[in-house]
């Protein structure tokens, strides 16, 4: 019996009208079907282990919602420095408190709208399936001001597209299917997340954002739009009853690695080792959460312990509750979230100041900012910048003919 060619098992490239080649996937799930040796095998047992024990130490957090909200920060942090940004997680904490600060970078705008889609997605899901049209939604609040705002937000594209090579579409790395094709595929997609639940939701997981990746169906935004697909897909299947796994962080760190891997996808039909990268990335990031997660519960269990020996009062106890969900704060946001006085607030700020729990960050005597530095130093990686003090540049060069 002849061995098949796995070369064409991701798709095809075709020649366009236009003179030049396009990509057009084939439908999931791949065929010939995937080969589960033991080293799949033993990393698809790892990553279920650890996304498990991820999700049952979540659940044992006092307030998990607050876990939540600083790693949906955390994630668009990085997902956006993955797309050039600057800003960091400070200039988010830092512009949720006061927004008209002069100081934030421009493209803070951008990983604002990705904490807003990410929520929005999160909430979406309660009532509304994993569909294309909750892609498209996605996309419309993730392009809704910023660099990108031009390029369709909300719509899937109607021009080609292409990646890397620079401006023009000749010396493209890979060009994505045409507009009609892409339809075609997005309909494949979409039935195909809709069928699989015969299969393990890890592996669904890993080929629906590389099939995504590859049909890159917007102008702009892909990349971001693919990353929060992999968190709603694993709450969407219920791997995780809590949204507290996100791979930006571990794509961050190996950029390479994960454009290698999806072009040897497409171009040799690897579907095992791009699931063995994706799932080892699923592995580590999960130990990670789950031993910042412990650290979290330990930190919180330290902190009040000290405060009430020392007879903090207990709305300064409240206070200090709150900085886990704000870890960035002012005067005046705490005397609303306490609804106290102003000299109130001041004196509780004071009073945790004293006790090592707030830093004072701005060093002037109006409209000071306080950091929890004991909180935000478990989440220290996401400021990762290049020698010379800036985000790392993205690899790719997202283009379109629009242009």
């Amino acid at each position: 019996m002849a061995t098949p060619d796995l070369r064409t098992r991701a798709g095809r490239t075709i020649r366009q009208p236009e003179g030049y080649q396009a990509f057009i996937p084939a439908p999931l799930p791949p065929d010939p079907s995937l080969r589960f040796d033991s080293q799949l095998v033993t990393v698809l047992a790892s990553a279920s282990t650890a996304l498990g024990r991820l999700d049952g130490v979540a659940a044992t957090l006092p307030n998990p919602e607050l876990f939540v909200a600083m790693y949906v920060r955390r994630e668009a942090v990085l997902s956006s420095q993955i797309e050039g940004t600057q800003s960091t997680l400070d200039d988010v904490l830092a512009f949720e408190i006061d927004s008209d600060r002069s100081k934030l970078p421009d493209d803070i705008e951008e990983v604002v709208n990705y904490v807003a889609a990410m929520n929005y997605g999160l909430a979406r899901l309660q009532t509304l399936p994993l569909s294309l049209r909750l892609l498209r939604e996605i996309h419309g609040k993730l392009l809704s001001g910023g660099r990108g705002s031009e390029k369709s937000p909300g719509e899937f594209r109607r021009s080609q597209n292409w990646i890397g090579g620079g401006p023009r579409l000749a010396d493209a790395t890979f060009i994505p299917p045409p507009p009609h094709e892409m339809r075609a595929a997005l309909g494949d997609l979409e039935r195909f997340l809709h069928d699989a639940g015969g299969q393990d939701p890890l592996i669904v997981c890993a080929l629906a954002h590389a099939q995504f990746e590859t049909i890159h169906p917007f102008l702009d935004g892909n990349g971001r739009v693919g990353r929060l697909l992999i968190t709603f897909l694993l709450c969407h299947v219920k791997v995780l009853h809590c949204p507290v796994l996100y791979l930006s962080h571990y794509l961050k760190q190996h950029r390479g690695t994960y454009y290698d891997r999806l072009m040897a996808v497409r171009y040799e039909g690897d579907w095992e080792g791009w699931l063995r990268f994706f799932l080892t990335g699923v592995a580590t990031v999960a130990q990670e959460a789950e031993h910042t997660a412990r650290r979290i519960v330990e930190l919180r269990e330290v902190l009040r312990r000290e405060a009430q020996s020392t007879g903090m009062s207990v709305n300064a106890l409240k206070l200090l509750d709150h900085l886990f969900e704000q870890p960035v704060i002012n005067v005046k946001a705490a005397q609303e979230r306490l609804g106290v006085t102003f000299p109130a607030a001041n004196g509780m700020i004071r009073d945790l100041q004293k006790a090592g729990v707030l830093t004072e960050v701005t060093g002037g005597r109006r409209n000071r900012m306080f950091r929890f530095d004991p909180y935000l130093d478990l989440f220290a990686d996401v400021d990762e910048v290049t020698g010379d003090g800036t985000a790392p540049q993205p690899t790719l060069y997202e283009g379109d003919t629009e242009r």
